[in-house]
Order: C-alpha cells, then structure tokens, then sequence
C-alpha cells in the first residue's frame, strides 16, 4: 500500500535512501546530511508539482516513492517519478523481490490512477540492469542513452516512458 509521507517517517526515509544499494544506482550517490534532507522536505512538501509516499507492505514501511515535475503540458498530463526501497531490512527478511514487484504495481497504478497521468517518465543508470529488466517487464520503453555527469563522474543514463495506454493495455492481458 502506498501513503502520503509524514514528518515521522523522515528519519527512515534518510536512513533508506542513505543504504549504499540506493546510493550506487542514484543521480546523486553521496550520503545525504539530515540538513539536506530537511531541505529537500521542506521544499517538496508543499509543491503541487510533487508528490511523495511512502510504501508499506503489512503495515511496515519499506519504501518511498517520489513523482515530480508532474504537469500538464497542454496536451498530455505528465510527470516523473523514482523510488528507493529499505534494501538492507528486506533483504534480511528475504521480502526484497516481493517488494519490488509491489512498488511497481503500487506507483504504477498511483500514476495512472490517482495522479490521472497519461504519460510516465524516468531514468535509469545504465549499469543498473535489475530496474531496467524490471521496467522493461512493467511496460517501460526506454529511450537513447545519454552521457552526462553524475556527481562530477560521466555516467551513462536511459531514459524510460510508459503511458497510460500501454499500462493499461499491459493491465488488461494479465487479467
């Protein structure tokens, strides 16, 4: 189940997005102060353009999904998203693939359902093969790779899309 975030769930959600898994497969890969952090809620709270959830999976938080830049651009309503998981707690529980495949369906329906967009967009780094298999199994069609610089290093990233259509098409075959 996803939810909107809260102010007592800061302090996992810094601790989850701070794991070295999330931080290896992130635009920004260093550690995240608590002053960054407060300033990057402070910001995206109260931003109609923003919207960020936490996921939970039998009633234990996990996960936290981020739409951004969601908007309309006079023809289309769309908007980007990203999502970092408690890699080390599901890990050791062994509930990380089970919260993959949640978070996915979760967001997607999210997007397309509560947030009315009509088309999604996000970016992979191309080393990180688990979430580009996992887009591809979801319906995402990626774009040309760009270089760019990641954290002062060049990177190669993939851009994906998914629109309405094509996840609810997706939807109705596994139904």
């Amino acid at each position: 189940m996803l939810r909107t975030a809260r102010e007592d769930d800061l302090t996992s959600m810094l601790e989850w997005r701070n794991q070295t898994t999330n931080r290896e497969v992130s635009n920004h890969q260093g550690v995240i102060t608590p002053e960054e952090h407060a300033r990057w809620w402070s910001a995206v709270r109260d931003d109609p353009e923003r919207e960020v959830l936490v996921l939970e999976i039998d009633n234990s938080p996990c996960g936290v999904v981020a739409f951004f830049n969601v908007r309309s651009d006079g023809v289309r309503r769309r908007g980007s998203w990203g999502f970092y998981l408690d890699h080390d707690g599901l890990a050791e529980n062994g509930a990380a693939l089970v919260a993959w495949q949640v978070v996915m369906r979760e967001a997607l329906a999210h997007a397309f359902g509560a947030l009315g967009l009509d088309v999604l967009e996000a970016e992979v780094l191309e080393h990180n093969a688990a979430v580009r298999s996992t887009n591809r199994r979801f319906g995402f069609v990626e774009g040309e790779v760009e270089r760019r610089e990641v954290d002062g290093s060049p990177r190669s990233v993939v851009p994906v899309v998914l629109t309405a259509e094509d996840h609810a098409a997706r939807t109705a075959r596994r139904s």
